[in-house]
């Protein structure tokens, strides 16, 4: 960061099984920081960064930035947590670059000021191939008769048709709930309404 520069990105930094050094901190707001390039300078958001040390020593590194109308979210798993925190700021780099021309047209589209990608690296952005149009493209539409359950009973049902998630009624709040599969394996609850 250059001296007398606005840091657009405040950082939440927090370890599970490793203590966050400064020397850590260091490094995970300097390269982080590097994806301020791509924001418009009026964007102020919030990286949340959590470092994980597990007993077999893989470091995993997850970030989250929630931006106005949309959230860059990125992991990785490495030997070395430097090595994760270098790979998962790589990975958010590319999905940047990846969607940054769908979502500045989206946002201009929909009127909103604050989500343009800013124009960072010229001679990156005319060698990168645009994406075709069809990508995005609904190819199938299903139509779903909800039945009141509870989640335990969703989980049963989406193992049985081998899907990765399923929406359902919830027989208790009657809110239209979705039960999902982690990447561990565990399971994950949407639940949707107004708390």
């Amino acid at each position: 960061m250059v001296k007398g520069e606005i840091n657009m990105l405040d950082f939440n930094i927090r370890g599970e099984n490793i203590e966050v050094t400064q020397a850590i901190r260091d490094y995970v707001e300097k390269r982080i920081s590097k994806l301020e390039k791509f924001f418009d300078n009026d964007i102020q958001a919030s990286a949340h960064v959590n470092l994980k040390v597990y007993p077999d020593k893989q470091a995993k590194v997850e970030v989250t930035i929630p931006l106005p109308y949309m959230t860059l979210r990125a992991e990785e798993v490495s030997n070395d947590l430097y090595a994760s925190v270098d790979l998962v700021t790589d990975k958010l780099e590319r999905q940047i670059r990846k969607y940054k021309t769908k979502v500045n047209r989206k946002s201009r589209e929909k009127g909103y000021k604050k989500l343009d990608f800013a124009a960072a690296d010229l001679v990156a952005d005319l060698e990168e191939q645009d994406e075709p149009e069809s990508q995005f493209e609904v190819v199938r539409t299903k139509r779903l008769s909800l039945k009141p359950m509870d989640n335990e009973e969703a989980i049963l049902q989406m193992n049985m048709l081998g899907h990765d998630f399923f929406i359902y009624e919830d027989a208790n709040s009657e809110g239209i709930d979705i039960v999902y599969r982690r990447n561990d394996g565990r399971y994950g609850l949407i639940e949707t309404g107004e708390d």
